[in-house]
């Protein structure tokens, strides 16, 4: 039986999308090197998608040294503007909807995909103890060992908030709906939240207050340069992402940032939840924290069927839910949810890196 609450539409900031069935963000990289240029490819790949409520593109680099996997694509050059323009418009003229991701990965890269080959760079000169993905020379995709950071300055940190601000522009500039901060799994703006990965001692680091600094920074400087209702967030506050923790207080931290954001009249909270890489899911009391906190769109991500998704949004405790693998496999996964067919099997191998096969090639109804 399909579920009424999934395919109804949904008021998401300054647009109004069909349905809750969102495409979360889903690193590929297949971007063009030098230059980390989006490809048209790209755009058949999206297109291909375009019945999702919402697209939520790959995470995008708001600068070369925001940059940490080969492949990746950035929206801080005249020609990667460009670029993501063709793919917006394809998007749009199979009547879909847009948001980029933002980030910068901060500690989780190498040295030898950021500019000069110097060290990324952190909010603490702390190595992240994960990998990350590079390219051989035969284009194939290969794990590698993180690099360790070097701590950055005040003056740094204030670049990289100026930073998110042109790229905050330049999603405009290139025709997105809408864009997404990456604040979730272990990336810069999770690295400052975490005391874990943040030892600061100056106004970036110490309480909750400051080691939130530079994520509401960013926050402030998007708005500043598009529009509080054009902007989402994505975070993972509860449970272990890239070997990093949130800390022992992680509850009233994760509710001291939701309340922060909700302040800020933002589109959308998408939450990334610990289920989907084996943690425990959400409790109703803490979901039902977050829904008093922000008043804007709640999207889950996880260990989502269906009958969850309709089940949280018919409860009120969420608004939309992000598919990532099945939207790879399945193209018209909304069609295929509405319908009750059966999903294409996933072919991990093809997940990174590579061509057509296993991107663009999987069958529609």
């Amino acid at each position: 039986m399909a579920s009424k609450q999934l395919f109804s539409p949904l008021k998401v900031g300054a647009i109004t999308v069909p349905n809750r069935v969102f495409m979360a963000p889903l690193t590929r990289l297949r971007s063009i090197e030098p230059g980390d240029i989006p490809t048209p490819l790209m755009a058949e790949y999206y297109q291909q998608r375009a019945s999702a409520g919402l697209i939520i593109t790959e995470a995008t680099q708001i600068s070369f040294q925001a940059k940490g996997y080969a492949g990746a694509p950035g929206l801080h050059t005249q020609q990667q503007i460009a670029a993501w323009k063709v793919i917006n418009e394809s998007i749009h003229a199979a009547k879909g909807h847009s948001a980029v991701q933002l980030w910068h990965t901060g500690r989780i890269s190498h040295n030898s995909v950021q500019p000069e080959g110097k060290a990324p760079v952190a909010p603490s000169a702390l190595a992240a103890g994960t990998r990350t993905s590079l390219r051989a020379e035969d284009g194939s995709v290969y794990r590698e060992d993180t690099s360790v950071p070097r701590e950055l300055s005040v003056a740094e940190i204030q670049q990289i908030v100026k930073d998110f601000g042109q790229a905050a522009a330049n999603a405009r500039e290139a025709d997105f709906d809408l864009l997404e901060l990456h604040s979730a799994h272990g990336y810069l703006m999770h690295q400052f939240l975490a005391p874990d990965s943040n030892q600061r001692t100056d106004e970036y680091g110490g309480s909750i207050e400051k080691r939130g600094r530079f994520a509401l920074e960013v926050v402030d400087a998007a708005i500043a340069n598009w529009s509080a209702d054009r902007i989402g967030i994505r975070i993972s506050p509860i449970g272990a992402f890239q070997n990093l923790e949130n800390g022992a207080d992680e509850e009233a931290a994760a509710l001291w940032y939701i309340s922060e954001l909700g302040q800020r009249g933002l589109a959308y909270l998408h939450l990334s939840e610990p289920d989907w890489a084996g943690g425990q899911p959400y409790s109703d009391a803490f979901r039902e924290k977050v829904r008093a906190l922000f008043p804007g769109v709640i999207v889950g991500a996880g260990a989502y069927t269906v009958e969850k998704a309709d089940d949280l949004i018919a409860r009120g405790l969420i608004d939309a839910v992000a598919f990532g693998r099945d939207f790879i496999a399945n193209p018209d996964l909304v069609e295929r949810l509405q319908q009750d067919a059966p999903l294409n099997p996933q072919r991990p191998e093809s997940f990174y890196g590579g061509g057509a096969e296993g991107y663009t090639d999987y069958p529609s109804l």
